[in-house]
């Protein structure tokens, strides 16, 4: 298997959904894009029409592999973070439920998913969403601003999720949550996929164990994360790469986690520094 810096992925997969955002291909988060069309895909994800109907043309690129709108459980007022906004689908379902009174920020790392997305928010007037560009590993967001953090498939993408995971921390209030859809690795894929720019752009060889995911939640700060594998969505995978048998690799789920309220008692020598009478 080649082994790839975490540059090299970066850069594959900026150039990948470059070109998406330019083409407005879709329907799936794999190179291929081919099946369903954007909106049917998006139905399958467990997005209702009226969803769909909400956004301006393009938003919904049919890049995902579920729905965090169904477990985010927004309220009015709330600050989200869209991990990953690509043309801005989520982040302004998210802004119907935040409300004026509510806001969204999306981050994405591909200058040309920014420039879309804001052109969006521009066609449908939306005030309370802001899209900015920089990287989930190094967020561009200010420290305990956010209230809840959404993405869809795109975390799997990143070759350091222990950082994106630290910044996430870092960014939400205490008590604040993560509502997230990505793809986990259900089996580890032979190393001829493995080592694939396409497959890494694609949301396969890049996602992580059931049990990395875990212990990366867990260093962050996170308390027990509830993490729901959907075994139903092999049935859209396998058209992501076709003869590649993705689905037997990867599968979609749900991951939800809360920044604690109280702080962690701090054990270590360097807590008492400074505290000496």
């Amino acid at each position: 298997m080649i082994e790839r810096s975490n540059e090299e992925v970066r850069d594959a997969v900026r150039d990948h959904y470059g070109k998406v955002a330019k083409q407005g291909a879709g329907a799936g988060c794999a190179p291929g894009c081919c099946g369903a069309s954007q909106s049917d895909a998006s139905l399958k994800l467990g997005y209702e029409a009226g969803d769909l109907a909400s956004v301006p043309e393009g938003a919904d690129m049919g890049l995902g592999c579920g729905n965090p709108q169904v477990i985010a459980a927004l309220k009015a007022g709330e600050t989200v973070l869209d991990l990953g906004s690509g043309g801005g689908f989520d982040s302004f379902l998210a802004a119907r439920q935040v409300g004026a009174s509510g806001r969204v920020i999306g981050v994405d790392m591909t200058p040309e998913m920014i420039t879309k997305a804001r052109r969006n928010a521009q066609t449908l007037g939306a005030a309370n969403v802001e899209f900015r560009l920089g990287e989930i590993e190094h967020l561009p967001i200010v420290d305990a601003s956010i209230d809840v953090i959404i993405s869809n498939c795109v975390i799997n993408l990143s070759p350091d999720k222990s950082a994106v995971f630290r910044e996430a921390f870092r960014v939400l209030k205490p008590g604040g949550r993560l509502a997230i859809s990505d793809v986990i690795a259900v089996r580890e894929p032979p190393p001829e996929l493995k080592g694939q720019l396409a497959a890494l752009a694609g949301c396969v060889a890049g996602a992580a164990s059931l049990d990395t995911l875990r212990a990366s939640l867990a260093e962050a700060g996170f308390g027990e994360p509830v993490i729901d594998v959907k075994e139903e969505s092999r049935n859209f995978i396998r058209d992501w790469m076709p003869g590649s048998r993705a689905e037997d690799y990867v599968a979609s789920a749900t991951i939800q986690a809360t920044k604690p309220k109280v702080a962690a008692a701090c054990c270590g020598p360097s807590c008492c520094e400074g505290k000496k009478s």
